[in-house]
This record gives structure tokens, sequence and C-alpha cells, in this order.
């Protein structure tokens, strides 16, 4: 598709499930910053839906409900039938403020492939905890699937591009929607974008808000899982924005000196540096026999981490130590007891058991000496980034 559509007309969509108290409010002041709105009441029972009436705005009805991402989804296509090249998302609890509607408008003008994610200021106290713990722990994972990140990947008030949005494959349709569309768009081209928004939090949005915490938060989690483990899989994901500068940061074994130059100018951030040294010692320790630099290389590649810096480190995996360390674990876990004689002899005569040994204790040792690396990498790259600009000012001072 092209990166610059003709024109843009943005469709505001409310999805709403028994949000009757707050329903016509959020529509009259989407009404004021949009002139279409559309809402799609996802099988609501009480009567919300008809607290609209008399109001100019579009109307999808599902005959049941069928979650917030089925009803985004109903919005896209209802959309590219009719011309639309955005969607801007509203929550129907009236945690947004509808009149910001303007502020994604300027964003997608300026970066029209992007989806565009309000961010919540997230300080005040009546934010719950729980929503704090939530976007958190979802930005994190968020970095770990797609390479991509955002400060608030769980924000409903977002800029879809429609063209984008259909052309994309997800398989969950409740609130888990959200951020699977976020991870496949960037694997397919798109990017990121964000604006600062306003939230609203009292009893009367924690009462309407849908999202169960607990319930919800585990879909994610799950989600997650399988999102990172796709991204892990040697086959290409769907691309639908060509980009002329595509390809231009990929390895490939066709231009050697085109991926040399990528690996020795590579650059990256306190946090990316600790993320690649926590998986290059996790592949490292792990029975990628003959063939940890590669599986190294590649991981690190998927996950746009700093490719160096995990192969680098991933060398003090080399034996004799970790995988010693590997097989006593191993023959622990097996046996219920350490192993008593550990000697060149003795590997020599129980080499079958101790290969055994060491693919059992492998994958207890790796997580542990991941997470043991990470929390010593972190402090260092987080002090040396401050003490950087102090020496470089001395040197020229």
């Amino acid at each position: 598709m092209s990166n610059q559509p003709p024109s843009i007309k943005i469709l505001v969509v409310i999805p709403t499930y028994n949000n009757r108290a707050t329903l016509r409010d959020v529509v009259q002041r989407a009404l004021e910053s949009n002139p279409d709105v559309l809402v799609v009441n996802d099988g609501s029972t009480d009567g919300g839906p008809e607290s609209i009436e008399g109001l100019e705005v579009h109307r999808v009805d599902h005959p049941q409900n069928l979650g917030k991402g089925a009803a985004i989804l109903s919005a896209v296509h209802w959309a590219w039938d009719r011309g639309f090249t955005h969607i801007v998302t509203v929550d129907a609890d009236g945690q947004h403020d509808p009149s910001e509607v303007s502020k994604f408008a300027e964003r997608i003008r300026a970066n029209p492939t992007a989806i565009v994610i309000g961010v919540r200021d997230m300080n005040s106290h009546s934010v719950p905890a729980s929503s704090r713990f939530g976007r958190g722990f979802s930005n994190f994972w968020l970095k770990i699937a797609c390479g991509a990140g955002t400060p608030d990947s769980q924000s409903g008030f977002r800029a879809y591009p429609v063209d984008i949005v259909r052309q994309i494959q997800c398989g969950t349709r409740r609130y888990d929607f959200e951020i699977e569309v976020l991870v496949r768009s960037v694997w397919a081209g798109a990017s990121l974008d964000k604006v600062d928004i306003s939230v609203r939090y009292d009893d009367q949005t924690k009462l309407d808000s849908r999202f169960a915490p607990w319930r919800d938060n585990a879909r994610i989690s799950l989600l997650y899982t399988r999102l990172v483990g796709r991204n892990l899989l040697p086959w290409p994901h769907k691309i639908v924005i060509e980009d002329e500068t595509a390809g231009a940061d990929r390895l490939s074994l066709k231009r050697p000196r085109h991926s040399l130059r990528i690996l020795l100018t590579e650059s990256t951030s306190p946090r990316e540096i600790t993320l690649a040294s926590m998986l290059g010692i996790l592949l490292g320790t792990l029975p990628f026999i003959a063939c940890h630099s590669l599986v190294i290389v590649f991981c690190a590649t998927r996950l746009k981490l700093n490719r160096l810096v995990a192969l680098n480190i991933s060398h003090l995996c080399a034996p004799p130590f970790v995988p010693a360390l590997a097989v006593m674990v191993g023959y622990y876990v097996r046996n219920g007891r350490f192993l008593n004689e550990f000697s060149v002899q003795t590997l020599g005569r129980e080499i079958h058991h101790r290969f055994v040994d060491y693919l059992v204790g492998s994958f207890v040792v790796a997580p542990v000496l991941a997470i043991i690396v990470g929390g010593i990498v972190l402090p260092l790259a987080l002090a040396y980034r401050k003490l950087r600009p102090r020496r470089g000012a001395d040197t020229h001072g």
C-alpha cells in the first residue's frame, strides 16, 4: 500500500457494552470533535444504545457480546466500505475525553501509516494500582514481542489506519485484541506513535469498565507467550507496508559486508543492553550445540536487540564452568542428590547419562543466570550512561 493516503478521513468509533450511564454524554462530546461517529453496540442488554436515539450517529449492532476486539474489527470493515482512512476508538465508560480526538488527527496527518496511542497520565491517586502494574507489564512484553515500544500499550484511546488493520489476521476478539493488533501491525511494517491524553477514573468509570484485571491480564499473558514464540519462529511475517528502506537493517548471507556493518554500528539503550545480555546468557546456556551463534543472532534480530552484545556475553557460557554447572543441576533434578564424582574419566564412561543431565540442567540454569546477569548489567549500563557525557565534557574542557 502507499505510505501517503490521498486524503485523510477519520471516523470516531465508540464500542459499547452496557454503558447506559455514560454513553450518551460520550457520543455527544465525540460529535463536537468529529462529524462522523460510529457506535458499535456489542450486545448491550441495559438499553444503552437506545439512550443515543436522536443523535446523528452511525450504529452497528452485534446480536450478542463478542468482545471489544470484535467491535473494533466490525468498525474497521464498516469504515473501509465507506471510504474512511482511519478510525479513532474512544471508550464508552467516560474515561476518555473525546475532545482530544483533534490531537490524534494531527498525528495521523503527520504519520498516516502509524497506530497512534493515547498515553494516559496515570500519576493521579485515583488511578488503580492494578492499572499501573498492568500497563508496565504489558509495555515490557510488547517490546519483547515485536521490538517496538510505547508508554501505554493498554490504552483504548487510539487511531488505527483502516487499510492496515483490515489486512492483519488476529486470533483474539476481546481486550487482548488491542495488544495483538499492535504486535502484528509492527510485524507488518507499521510504526507506533503516541499523543498525551487525560484520563478520568472515578466510581462511575470503574463501575462501567468491563476490564476484569485477573481474567483479562491472564489472557494478555497467554497472548504474549504465543506472540513471542511466533516471533522466534524462522517463518517471515506478513508485510503490509512496503517501504523503500525495508531490509536496510536486516542481516543477510548474500550481503556479508552490509551485515557486518550493521553489527558493528549497533547502538542501544541501557534497558536494551540488559535484555540483549539476558538473551545471550539464556541462549548460550541452552543446548543449541554447535549453533549457539546462529540462534543468538537470529533471536536478537527478531527481538530487535543488540546482536553484538548478545553474542559477546554468550561467550561466558562456554565450557567448562556453565556446562558443568548445568550437569550438576541436572543430576540433582533427576536423582535428588548432587554428583559425588565429577571428572573427565567419569564423564567419559557416563557421557550418555551426563548429556541428559546437561539437557535438563541447562533449562534450569539458563533463566536463573539470565536474571542474575540482567541484575548486574542494568545498573552498570545506567551508571555508564550517566558518566559518559560527563567524561566527554571533561575532555573538551
